[in-house]
């Protein structure tokens, strides 16, 4: 039984949520908002605290599923009246810069990758290969854009034009949503909005981080040494624990490991 001194002040309580992995993909307690909510909600609400740190270490993934959870996070941070500090480790890139831009301050060790504010979309063409070995596509649809970029017949330029138009809305709202969370923090005369990435020290100057700092060493110098910190994060699925599901497993794995290499991770 716990023994309750009164008068004596408690130290300052922070929530740990760690984001760590692609944004949206099935399986391995991905990133996604639906697995997350509860983690978030109970990162806000325990134990009144000082403040929610978030451990980012992301290559993007969903732009959906990343506005979902960055706008739950400003939700509970505006219900909650508490303060959310993001702490970048390996990579906060596209959709990870996203959930780094749901804090009101972002910080990153100096060789944190930071940054590709921009959409992609990847395919492949297989037809020609298809042709070479006698092999005919039957495909027949309702509706004239319904097969739009089929990889096994030829690319149509129609389908492209549609798909570079769906990339720039989604570009805008992702543009619309940094300048709205860094505001005048943001370098003004450079070009942030290409996909580029920058390394902490540039993405300081730029106006995208807050500085340079580590998670711990940062909350006692604003919270004091006593802060006590109490993490959250998302549980791995009960039967992954006993190794099942392994080759879904591996295959994510894979999936998200390209997903970091593109950012020489």
């Amino acid at each position: 039984m716990m023994l309750r001194i009164p008068f004596v002040k408690k130290p300052p309580l922070v929530s740990v949520v760690r984001l760590a992995g692609a944004i949206g993909m099935a399986g391995r307690g991905s990133l996604n908002d639906a697995t997350l909510a509860p983690v978030l909600e109970a990162a806000f609400s325990k134990g009144k605290p000082a403040a929610v740190a978030l451990e980012i270490n992301s290559p993007g993934g969903s732009p959906v599923q990343s506005s979902l959870i960055g706008a739950r996070i400003r939700r509970l941070a505006a219900e909650k009246d508490v303060p959310v500090i993001a702490f970048v480790e390996d990579v906060a890139a596209s959709g990870g810069y996203w959930l780094a831009a749901s804090a009101d301050e972002i910080w990153a060790d100096a060789s944190s990758v930071l940054g590709s504010i921009g959409v992609i979309s990847s395919g492949f063409g297989a037809h020609e290969l298809l042709a070479r070995h006698g092999v005919e596509r039957r495909v027949y649809t309702a509706g004239e854009s319904k097969s739009m970029l089929d990889p096994f017949r030829a690319e149509n330029p129609e389908d492209v034009e549609r798909l570079k138009g769906l990339l720039g809305d989604i570009h805008e709202n992702f543009i619309d949503y940094i300048t709205e969370r860094r505001g005048d923090k943001l370098d003004g005369s450079h070009k942030l909005f290409t996909g580029e990435v920058w390394l902490a020290k540039r993405a300081t100057e730029l106006g995208l981080i807050d500085g340079i700092g580590h998670l711990k060493p940062a909350l006692k110098a604003r919270f004091g040494d006593k802060v006590k910190l109490r993490r959250y994060g998302v549980k791995r699925p009960f039967l992954s624990r006993f190794g099942l599901q392994v080759a879904q497993e591996a295959m994510m794995g894979i999936e998200e490991r390209a997903e970091f290499a593109r950012f020489g991770l």
